[in-house]
């Protein structure tokens, strides 16, 4: 046990309550994701030296790709949590696929939502489907980064046991043993480094070569979800599915399983961003 644990900033999950209605903190997450990522799309969008000349959806069509996002995100993120981390209980018990209040959201089915949202965004307005990726990858850490900090104020998804890290946190609901503030590290590493990382490669002309963002958004991801999800306590439905952890080592959880074909997509895109010459 060490000598200083950080205590837990119990923060109330509801921000506001107004009569029976209750707004969470959680579900304002998503709401900021997807507004600030529609303006920070309207400022990069009309940035015309960013793109090259290459095609692009307009500011004026950012409200009907923000609608298929969001419709995606919901439907592919729950659909996802059912079929990747809990199918048992809900072939049980498929009424509860659609209690969404009760939680369980998994983003890698959000993002093959997302996705295809975009796709059918992109076919329906007649402009790439590249283009709508990379504009769309450069925006979605603001939404990651969010929606982990909710994670973190409503004490879910927490570390594993870190008995020697001095910023180590009681959890509620998790026991005395303190532990990884892991909701922190993906915010950081999913949401603060690669927005930061992505914005670089846009002002270096990465919008220039089709794919070139959204492929480094798909490896990006994936590698700093596989090195948080060794201070992450997994499912507990599901534990390790292969091996055993220890600390902040060993056992492979699904949330690394499926970052694996993810980055291997990003790396495809890039491989075929760098092929073609840049547009200018």
């Amino acid at each position: 046990m060490p000598v200083f644990v950080l205590p837990f900033p119990v923060i109330d999950p509801v921000a506001l309550q107004i009569g029976p209605l209750a707004i969470k903190w959680y579900g304002l997450a998503y709401v900021a994701g997807l507004l600030g990522g529609w303006w920070y799309a309207r400022k990069l969008v009309m940035a015309d030296g960013l793109w090259g000349g290459r095609a692009r959806p307009g500011a004026d069509q950012l409200d009907d790709m923000l609608l298929f996002v969001a419709l995606g995100v919901v439907l592919g993120g729950r659909l996802g949590f059912v079929l990747f981390y809990d199918l048992e209980r809900y072939l049980a018990r498929p009424q509860d696929i659609i209690a969404v209040w009760q939680g369980g959201m998994s983003f890698h089915g959000g993002l093959i939502g997302a996705a295809t949202g975009l796709v059918l965004f992109a076919r329906r307005r007649g402009v790439p489907v590249l283009s709508v990726f990379d504009l769309s990858a450069a925006v979605v850490p603001i939404g990651l980064f969010l929606g982990r900090i909710a994670n973190f104020i409503n004490a879910e998804l927490w570390g594993r046991p870190a008995p020697d890290v001095p910023w180590a946190m009681v959890f509620p609901h998790a026991g005395p043993v303190p532990r990884h503030p892991s909701q922190l590290y993906e915010a950081f590493g999913e949401g603060l480094v690669l927005f930061l990382l992505l914005a670089l490669i846009v002002r270096a002309g990465g919008f220039k070569r089709p794919g070139l963002v959204a492929g480094v958004f798909g490896m990006g991801y994936a590698v700093a979800r596989i090195v948080a999800e060794f201070f992450r306590e997994p499912d507990p439905q599901l534990g390790f599915l292969f091996g055993t952890g220890s600390g902040a080592g060993g056992g492979l959880t699904m949330g690394m399983l499926l970052s694996i074909p993810l980055f291997l997509a990003g790396l495809a895109l890039v491989l075929r961003a760098r092929r073609g010459p840049a547009q200018s």
